[in-house]
């Protein structure tokens, strides 16, 4: 299996991550084809595959905050079971974000990444591919070490129509597992930078983020 990192629209394989994206994950988590020209530019987004006979049988995307010392996990995709791509992808993500880390003199501090809440009537199908099923993802996410963030979450669609999207979790994995809170300046301060290019903020994210900053710390809970 191969760790290929894509940086253009026109890379062929781009076009089989976002063929196996809209397979897998609803509408209002897509951004659309062309958009991604200058995410895929920017180097501080990362994106790989991980192909398999030629073949995008994953996928992930995430990014290193070095003023904040954190990480961000935009998504996951694993698009066929029996092949141990869910491992792949996360040893080599991991390898990749500690070496950012250390480029920048620090020690990863941890990951924030957005989790879907079965429990709370999200039933998405993810494609019928078993390893992407809600309850499946979030069990192993739990057992990385994530946690949820004590808080409402909601999120602005990427479709930027201004809709919230709810049915997730903030969720955190601190390096340190004894972490139990976070300091609400720095969730804040991430919210806002990762969610910049979307203009048309719904007014409940606004209102989430308000009264988050009018907080010292948030709460860290099991998921």
């Amino acid at each position: 299996m191969e760790y290929h990192r894509i940086t253009s629209i026109e890379d062929p394989l781009f076009a089989k991550m976002h063929r196996l994206m809209k397979e897998v994950f609803p509408p209002e988590e897509v951004l659309e084809y062309s958009l991604w020209k200058e995410p895929l530019e920017d180097p501080g987004i990362r994106v790989f595959v991980a192909v398999h006979e030629k073949e995008v049988v994953g996928a992930t995307e995430y990014r290193y905050y070095p003023d904040f010392n954190v990480a961000m996990t935009d998504f996951t995709i694993i698009g066929s079971p029996g092949l141990g791509i869910g491992r792949y992808l996360w040893k080599n993500r991991q390898a990749d974000l500690h070496k950012l880390a250390a480029e920048s003199g620090q020690k990863l501090f941890g990951m924030f990444a957005e989790i879907y809440d079965p429990y709370r009537g999200n039933d998405h199908e993810f494609g019928g591919v078993k390893p992407m099923d809600p309850y499946v993802r979030r069990e192993v996410l739990s057992h990385l070490g994530y946690k949820a963030l004590d808080l409402e979450y909601v999120h602005p669609s990427w479709n930027n129509d201004g809709e919230a999207v709810e049915g997730l979790n903030l969720g955190f994995m601190p390096e340190d597992d004894q972490i139990t809170e976070l300091d609400t300046k720095l969730v804040t301060s991430f919210l806002r930078r990762y969610y910049t290019v979307l203009l048309n903020k719904p007014e409940t994210w606004n209102r989430m983020v308000a009264e988050l900053e009018a907080k010292d710390t948030v709460a860290l809970l099991p998921i």
